[in-house]
């Protein structure tokens, strides 16, 4: 009789379990639901549509096979666009994660023990919670011509005998959008590498002081090889983020002069929602773009692994 009692109130503690296990999918629900609408299906389709002939507003499309990746290489436009989002990438990623290194290994330095480290932590990360939209009102009053407030400053000390032209410059254009972008995310980037230096075992630091290793011996000895992981997560972020650059580009100047800094997503947008509607060729761009993502992802990734994750040679 106890028997047949434990087991039914084994069943019944079951049962009640269940029940309460059913509100957890309740809750995780709604995530899926968007996810499948608002991600998974829109990339589906644009694959979809990068096999098509669809364009402006007509709601049959035939299938082409590859063409439409023939054509977007033999687009000048969207050459271009690939090169310049490299260039904005690679002018603001390099010094940006040079000085985001110095200033994490100043701030984590126990010798240099520099006093006020959380505000300049917070003044350094301040431009990225600024909109882009604000940011780019501001530079594009900062160097606006002909009476900028550069312009007026440089005529003042007699820097320049004439007012400039910044956004009609391609150099000079392409220099200040790279700074923008090296501006507003050099603090998360040096935010990141600190926490990664701080999460680094001090005993280590301590015993190569034992040893007699200075502190430049112990950064590059010790700290370097233990942030790979942190350097590579920054690296890959960084490139997604660059491949994906719109916003100051795009509110800057257009993408102007001379198209020097159309990216690859100002010119899916335009392809998309200006001019004649180009879907097709935007869905073809959006794909080559996720296809170029994917694959200097990896390579970034394989590049980074260690020498002990690889076979050594004549190892069985």
């Amino acid at each position: 009789m106890a028997t047949t009692t434990t087991a039914s109130g084994k069943q019944r503690r079951l049962a009640k379990r269940r029940n309460h296990d059913k509100w957890g999918y309740v809750f995780m629900a709604p995530f899926f639901i968007f996810f499948l609408a608002f991600n998974f299906y829109p990339m589906f389709y644009t694959i979809y549509l990068s096999f098509t002939d669809l364009a402006g507003w007509a709601t049959d499309a035939n299938m082409v096979g590859f063409q439409n990746f023939i054509n977007i290489w033999n687009n000048l436009l969207f050459r271009r666009a690939v090169t310049n989002t490299f260039i904005l990438w690679i002018v603001n990623f390099v010094p940006q994660i040079v000085l985001a290194f110095l200033l994490a290994y100043w701030f984590t330095s126990r010798r240099l023990n520099l006093k006020g480290v959380g505000f300049f932590k917070s003044l350094f990360y301040l431009p990225n919670i600024i909109t882009a939209a604000s940011v780019a009102v501001i530079f594009s009053s900062l160097f606006s011509y002909p009476r900028g407030p550069l312009n007026l400053f440089m005529l003042n000390i007699g820097v320049i005998d004439s007012p400039i032209d910044f956004f009609r410059s391609v150099v000079m254009t392409r220099l200040i959008v790279s700074f923008i972008q090296f501006w507003m995310w050099y603090g998360q980037t040096t935010i990141v590498l600190q926490a990664g230096i701080l999460s680094i075992d001090e005993n280590l630091f301590d015993a190569a002081r034992v040893d007699g290793a200075t502190d430049w011996q112990s950064f590059t000895k010790i700290t370097m090889p233990l942030m790979k992981p942190i350097t590579l997560y920054v690296l890959i972020t960084s490139l997604i983020g660059g491949l994906q650059m719109f916003d100051i580009p795009y509110l800057l100047t257009g993408g102007g002069p001379q198209q020097s800094v159309e990216t690859m997503i100002t010119f899916i947008y335009k392809q998309a929602f200006q001019g004649g509607r180009n879907l097709n060729v935007a869905a073809t761009a959006s794909v080559v773009l996720l296809l170029m993502t994917t694959l200097f992802s990896l390579l970034v990734f394989n590049s980074f692994r260690t020498r002990a994750t690889k076979p050594r040679k004549g190892a069985k």
